[in-house]
């Protein structure tokens, strides 16, 4: 589930880092809710007071969004580090998503990008080989 590492920071000193990795099963939606747990317990320290929910939030959105679009398994990377958290799912679809115009008619669906790009400090979108990776990062220091 979650391990901690140590990597070399910019001055070649060993800084703590912090890792969950998770394997999401194809279509398995009970991952969402355990990876919402997951990652609030890596962050249980880290932050100021709000963003381990907000981490969890924006989290939750790409990994619903992995499993429920591409209908094949995924991969939840999550790392802290001095400057702050990263979470990352990669999936293997090359259908790269878009945010979407809000609907007014109360609708849920199409929300969870529009999300991501309101509330983390950067967000995108990466090709693999085989499908993409879907990321956002939170500054260690933001309020």
């Amino acid at each position: 589930m979650t391990t901690v590492e140590g990597t070399a920071d910019g001055d070649g000193e060993q800084a703590p880092k912090a890792q969950l990795r998770r394997r999401l099963g194809r279509a398995d939606l009970r991952a969402v809710p355990e990876s919402r747990h997951d990652l609030r317990q890596l962050l249980r320290h880290w932050g100021r007071p709000g963003q381990s929910e907000t981490a969890e939030l924006l989290t939750t959105e790409l990994v619903t969004n992995a499993l429920v679009h591409t209908d094949r398994a995924a991969v939840l990377t999550a790392i802290v580090g001095p400057r702050g958290l990263r979470v990352e799912v990669r999936d293997f679809v090359d259908h790269e998503p878009r945010p979407r115009v809000l609907d007014t008619d109360g609708g849920t669906h199409g929300r969870g990008l529009v999300l991501v790009e309101s509330l983390a400090d950067a967000w995108g979108i990466r090709a693999h080989g085989v499908g993409k990776a879907v990321w956002f990062e939170l500054d260690a220091d933001a309020a």
